[in-house]
């Protein structure tokens, strides 16, 4: 069976790597191309009207590898942009739930285990998006005009359904809004999955209208009721940071926040505001 895993691990990665930059060429083993599978990571939002994308689509990524035990030091992702859903999004669900088996099992070193010699007990948060699960009214305000000092925002609402997946700890939202004069229209599925080893989230944006999947998502972790998550984008030609702040405020409510920083995290202006209710 881990046999089989391995064949086909290796055979669907390299499928998958359909990208802008010849990302195949750094993958020297099977433990790099887990640890390349591991950090693919989504970031794409799917408006109906490409203007009210409420996220940037142009991303900057500028994620290395880890060293494997093949000693090799791997390339800089950075030429990286989207993958063909239809290869990647079975992929990634198949995966989630067979590499940590073929991981634990095949004898590659963890690599804090590498490093430390030792694996420190972390928090679990595979549950920290517990709170989302089921149906919910949402009201979203967008800031269009970013890191320009504005003070106008659009309203909308409509609704944020979120289910788990195959009774894993992944979950999958459905988010559909419109502004009041229902001119403008916001439609969006996010794929949410746990990494056990890192102890973090990735948060990936899935555009189903396009068949693709955008890099880098926001990846973090959540410290009691309030989750954290970061990336790197371009931003009308600017580098910028994008934090996203998630708040389980009670079992009838919860928020989510997106912030832009142009000056490496020092100050954060708020650009999206998702006020859920039951």
């Amino acid at each position: 069976r881990i046999a089989f895993l391995r064949a086909w691990f290796n055979s669907s990665v390299r499928q998958l790597l359909i990208v802008e930059g010849d990302l195949g060429k750094s993958a020297k083993c099977q433990m790099c191309l887990i640890a390349m599978f591991r950090q693919l990571t989504v970031a794409s939002e799917l408006p109906t009207i490409q203007s009210e994308a409420p996220f940037q689509s142009t991303t900057l990524l500028s994620y290395d590898l880890r060293r494997c035990p093949c000693s090799q030091t791997h390339e800089s992702m950075a030429g990286m942009k989207s993958i063909r859903l239809g290869f990647i999004l079975p992929a990634v669900m198949t995966a989630a739930f067979f590499i940590g088996e073929v991981h634990a099992r095949s004898g590659f070193p963890n690599s804090q285990d590498s490093a430390n010699g030792s694996t420190a007990t972390q928090r679990d948060g595979s549950h920290d998006f517990d709170f989302l699960i089921g149906d919910w009214k949402a009201h979203v305000r967008r800031l269009p005009e970013r890191l320009k000092g504005s003070n106008v925002w659009v309203e909308y609402d409509g609704i944020s359904n979120h289910k788990k997946l195959l009774d894993s700890n992944a979950n999958f939202e459905e988010f559909d809004v419109s502004s009041p004069d229902k001119k403008l229209r916001i439609k969006a599925q996010t794929l949410r999955l746990y990494n056990p080893e890192s102890h973090q989230w990735s948060i990936y944006l899935v555009d189903l209208d396009k068949g693709t999947l955008d890099l880098p998502p926001v990846v973090g972790q959540f410290s009691g009721k309030r989750g954290e998550f970061y990336n790197q984008q371009t931003w009308e030609g600017r580098a910028v940071l994008v934090r996203y702040v998630w708040l389980d405020i009670s079992p009838k409510s919860s928020r989510m926040e997106q912030s832009f920083s142009s000056d490496s995290g020092k100050t954060w202006e708020v650009n999206w505001i998702c006020e859920l209710s039951r």
